[in-house]
């Protein structure tokens, strides 16, 4: 069985390649909600509610998530399978745990009637909260592969690239959440 050869780091330069675009795309929605957010009167407009409190348990979770995948990491390179796994699944988890709290979030803006008025304010919230939200379910995707592909052994102290990709991944969305999260609580 021939193995693949690919050019060392290309995989790396890949990924910081993507980091570096999407970064561009999460920059120009932040800038497109402080130019909202600077335009109005009155933010959030009367009659509507403030954010959602669960955007600080989502926060709590995303963190959490990144403690996971880096612990799945130092796990992995120290050939402790067992740990590896756990903090692999734990990732995955947390998740799927974070997307249900947005979606616990979303729906106490919606039973608020937030939702039903036309405005700037629910559309970047709902946009900014629901483009990082599509980038988590895009993480647990590769993510999901890569438990699986622990679980047949497949990665060893020296070969887990995956593992090191999903980290650089999740480390991202952490690191957007937090600059998202806090635009939302300042300019509220």
């Amino acid at each position: 069985m021939s193995e693949e050869r690919t050019v060392p780091g290309a995989g790396r330069l890949g990924m910081w390649l993507l980091i570096a675009s999407l970064s561009i795309l999460f920059v120009a929605s932040l800038i497109g909600y402080l130019a909202v957010r600077a335009r109005a009167e009155q933010w959030p407009p009367p009659g509507l509610p403030p954010l959602p409190s669960g955007l600080w348990i989502s926060t709590v979770i995303i963190l959490l998530c990144s403690l996971a995948i880096e612990t799945a990491l130092r796990a992995v390179r120290r050939q402790s399978q067992g740990p590896f796994l756990r903090a692999l699944l734990a990732t995955f988890l947390l998740g799927i745990v974070f997307l249900a709290s947005q979606a616990l979030n979303w729906s106490g803006l919606i039973a608020a009637h937030a939702a039903s008025h036309a405005n700037l304010y629910t559309f970047t919230f709902f946009m900014l909260t629901g483009l990082h939200a599509a980038h988590v379910i895009g993480g647990l995707i590769p993510l999901g592969i890569v438990l699986r592909r622990a679980c047949s052994g497949r990665y060893t102290a020296e070969r887990h690239a995956g593992v090191g990709y999903c980290q650089m991944y999740w480390h991202f969305l952490g690191a957007v959440w937090l600059v998202m999260f806090c635009a939302l609580l300042l300019f509220s």
